[in-house]
């Protein structure tokens, strides 16, 4: 999460938002937003929360969600999404970035050529 606050001002020059959750407690939730985070984190995600989205739920350590991220465009139109089992295999805030400056540049291209 500390890489996705260090590029949280390019994200948001893009128009982007980031929002976090997890099945942590409000207690831990605010330990960890205490570390330099300023992004929403939202706490108490449940195995009910994990089905709605369709991520791994892992009964392990307690029971969590495994990562699943989700990168929503204009009218919540999912662009881009990855699910892990695991620890590895996370959307890294550059490679968002470059998903966002892609379509964008796209979607300019599109405009153009309907004005020509």
């Amino acid at each position: 999460m500390a890489a996705w606050e260090e590029r949280k001002a390019e994200l948001e020059e893009l128009g982007a938002t980031v929002y976090a959750v997890s099945v942590d407690t409000l207690e831990q939730s605010q330990e960890v937003a205490e570390r330099g985070l300023t992004f929403p984190i939202a706490y108490g995600a449940t195995r009910e929360d994990a089905d709605l989205i369709d991520a791994w739920w892992d009964d392990g350590h307690g029971g969590h969600i495994q990562p699943a991220e989700f990168l929503l465009g204009r009218g919540g139109v999912v662009l881009g999404s990855m699910y892990a089992s695991g620890p590895v295999g996370r959307m890294s805030a550059e490679e968002a970035i470059q998903l966002i400056n892609s379509r964008e540049q796209r979607r300019r291209e599109r405009e153009s050529s309907t004005t020509s």
